[in-house]
């Protein structure tokens, strides 16, 4: 299996350093992320998401796109005790917008890229929230808070994640060449 796949208009993702990528984050996601975790609702950030949203600002739309299910998986599959799916779809959903939005404005600063992981934050743990609470029929007590607080939480630590990544992936943090 190549490395890479020839995208639209001369760009190339590098999968198998994509995925590793992934699974690196799910990982310490997973694991360390509960070191982090703030007060009694163990508020902790989300690396997953500005993992997203480092990708739908630097990679063409259709790699954005397969990437965000993808990160959704992880998320899903690193969460224990809920239903498996709403982190997929949620995810899925904000990274495919994402990627079309990144086609009409250009997010090229860091700090609208930090901005932009606090919002999709919103959306993303709202929409999954909600299908949690479809599935399970039970009320998250506080869901608002942590879904405030893990927004702002995984904003803060997004420049720790995004600069790397974009090292590790070689990639300029925004596409130039539309």
């Amino acid at each position: 299996m190549p490395e890479f796949i020839h995208t639209q208009k001369g760009m190339s993702m590098k999968w198998l350093r994509a995925a590793l990528l992934v699974c690196f984050i799910a990982v310490i996601q997973a694991g360390l992320a509960n070191v982090l975790a703030v007060t009694s609702l163990n508020i902790k950030p989300d690396l997953l998401l500005a993992l997203m949203v480092f990708f739908a600002v630097s990679s063409t739309s259709r790699d954005a796109i397969v990437l965000s299910f993808a990160i959704g998986f992880a998320a899903d599959v690193i969460t224990i005790g809920q239903p498996m799916g709403p982190r997929t779809i949620s995810f899925g959903l904000i990274g495919t917008m994402l990627a079309h939005i990144h086609n009409v404005l250009v997010i090229r600063k860091i700090s609208h890229q930090v901005v932009t992981v606090f919002f999709s934050g919103l959306l993303v743990f709202s929409i999954s929230n909600f299908l949690t609470f479809l599935a399970n029929h039970s009320v998250v007590t506080h869901a608002y808070t942590v879904v405030l607080g893990t927004s702002l939480y995984s904003s803060i630590a997004a420049p720790f994640l995004l600069l790397p990544s974009a090292w590790l992936m070689r990639m300029k943090t925004s596409r130039l060449n539309r």
